[in-house]
C-alpha cells in the first residue's frame, strides 16, 4: 500500500533581552504535538539575533522529536508488538532502526 502525507511544522520565535523562545507545533491529524526550546544570549557575547533563533528552533525541534518517538512507541506498544531481541537494544520495540 502506497501512503503520502504531509506534516507541517508550524514554528513560532520570540525574543526578548537575550532570551529566544521557541515553540514548534507539529499536526499529525490524529494528534498535536508541541515542542518548546530556549536560548539565552551571554550578556558579554555580540549581539546576533539568528544565532539565537537556531538554537532554541533546533532545541524545540528535538523536544518535538522526542515526544514523536515516544507517540510512536507507545502506538506500538498498543498494537501488541513486543520488545526486540538484545540485538535490537536501540529499538525498544518489533520495529527497528534501518541499517546505514
Amino acid at each position: 500500500m502506497t501512503r503520502t502525507l504531509e506534516w507541517k511544522i508550524n514554528m513560532d520565535l520570540l525574543e526578548d533581552e537575550g532570551t529566544t523562545e521557541a515553540r514548534a507545533v507539529l499536526d499529525t491529524g490524529e494528534s498535536t504535538i508541541t515542542g518548546h526550546g530556549s536560548a539565552r544570549r551571554n550578556p558579554e557575547d555580540e549581539d546576533v539575533p539568528l544565532i539565537g533563533d537556531e538554537l532554541a528552533a533546533s532545541r524545540a525541534m528535538s523536544d518535538l522529536a522526542r515526544q514523536l518517538m515516544r507517540l510512536a512507541y507507545k502506538d506500538i506498544g498498543e498494537t501488541g508488538a513486543g520488545m526486540a531481541g538484545e540485538a535490537d537494544r536501540d529499538a525498544p520495540y518489533g520495529w527497528t532502526t534501518p541499517a546505514r
